[in-house]
């Protein structure tokens, strides 16, 4: 995806000018959901905002560009503040295996103040099986439990209360609702993770978990693009093949098509999808990352929020291909504008790479800046001149 850079910062303009961590009210109904995703369209920036995504984008190094490309995990907080002090990353990812204590001693505060710009801290945090913070603010029924047992009210309030306690402890962006529509046994790899196997349900749930989330403050990750809930297998242990494109959509598409407008950002997974990726997880699929942008191949309203990559270093699908460098460089150039892996250890490393590859032209610096920006938004960062 090669774009000149005047069209990029036109393109971005708007985006920087609204939170969508908490400003972006999602609906909580299909219907409603898939108008307003095709009534919404950008406005035309203006000269001013041009200028000030120049001089957002002015402050930093390519490194550092590209550093703001990278949601990582960490273990703890000196993990964190190293990975934030020497690189800058653009967000941290809060796993099982990290210590509780920085979330539930307030250490994330240091943290976040080490860095330039604001910082993503991201967690999995679904509820059921999915919950990393059962421990600090309770526990949440299963998306499937919660379909069954709740109304939309209801879960709007619930997802409220959880949304509030989740900012109070630092994280600004859930990689959730599971979008996905599934049949599964409830220990599927997707399974009880998925609001239904009816997709307007799964439209439902998912739009008043964005609504719910957004009003507390906190950003949301729709996932797993384009459906997991009807695949072959578990990514984590190796290759996936979906349904299809032609089956997916009257049936897994829907849920991203009717709410691509909620402001909530997307997750592509490692998903092969015949007739799209043809043999290539859909991480790492131009062909993927189009689909999504562009909406014509799945009737949707075009796209422009954040395309974050599934776990690119602990998932089979994708480790068994490649590494972590060729992984992220590979997802990047094909348009995702960021890449989440599991651990630090690689960051500098990557980040090597990427500038290597920016240098060949392999990822163009409009395509960088571009996401930079995309990102910028979606952190609720408003750039002044």
């Amino acid at each position: 995806m090669r774009m000149v850079p005047g069209i990029v910062l036109a393109v971005m303009a708007l985006g920087l000018t609204a939170c969508s961590s908490g400003s972006t009210t999602s609906t909580s109904t299909s219907s409603d959901a898939a108008t307003s995703a095709r009534v919404s369209r950008p406005a035309t920036p203006t000269k001013t905002q041009l200028d000030c995504n120049a001089g957002y984008l002015a402050q930093f190094t390519t490194r550092q560009k590209l550093a703001q490309l990278l949601t990582v995990g960490v273990t703890g907080t000196q993990d964190a503040l190293n990975l934030v002090r020497t690189e800058q990353v653009g967000g941290i990812f809060i796993g099982s295996w990290t210590e509780p204590a920085l979330l539930a001693d307030k250490q994330i505060d240091q943290v976040k103040a080490a860095a330039r710009v604001p910082l993503m801290v991201t967690i999995d945090e679904e509820g059921g099986r999915g919950s990393r913070l059962a421990d600090l603010i309770g526990e949440a029924p299963s998306a499937r439990v919660t379909a069954q047992t709740q109304t939309v009210d209801e879960f709007y309030q619930k997802s409220l209360a959880r949304g509030r306690a989740m900012k109070d402890l630092g994280i600004t962006v859930d990689f959730a609702p599971d979008t996905d529509v599934s049949n599964e046994p409830d220990d599927g790899v997707i399974g009880d993770r998925s609001f239904s196997n009816d997709p307007n349900v799964v439209t439902q749930y998912a739009g008043t978990f964005i609504r719910a989330m957004h009003d507390a403050g906190v950003g949301t990750v729709m996932k797993h693009f384009p459906g997991h809930g009807h695949g072959s297998g578990d990514s984590h242990t190796g290759a996936v093949q979906t349904p299809p494109l032609a089956q997916l959509q009257n049936d897994d598409l829907v849920p991203f098509r009717g709410l691509i407008g909620s402001g909530a950002a997307v997750m592509v997974g490692h998903l092969d999808v015949p007739g799209l990726t043809n043999g290539v997880p859909a991480s790492l699929s131009p062909q993927a990352m189009s689909l999504l942008r562009k909406g014509v191949g799945y009737n949707a309203a075009p796209y422009n929020g954040p395309i974050f990559t599934d776990d690119l270093s602990g998932m089979a699908a994708i480790t068994q291909r490649m590494g972590i460098e060729d992984a992220v460089a590979t997802a990047l150039e094909a348009g995702a504008d960021s890449a989440l892996w599991i651990s630090s250890g690689a960051v500098s490393a990557v980040l090597d790479r990427l500038v290597q590859q920016v240098q060949s032209g392999k990822l163009p610096m409009a395509q960088v800046d571009a996401s930079v920006l995309r990102m910028a938004a979606f952190k609720g960062i408003h750039p002044s001149c």
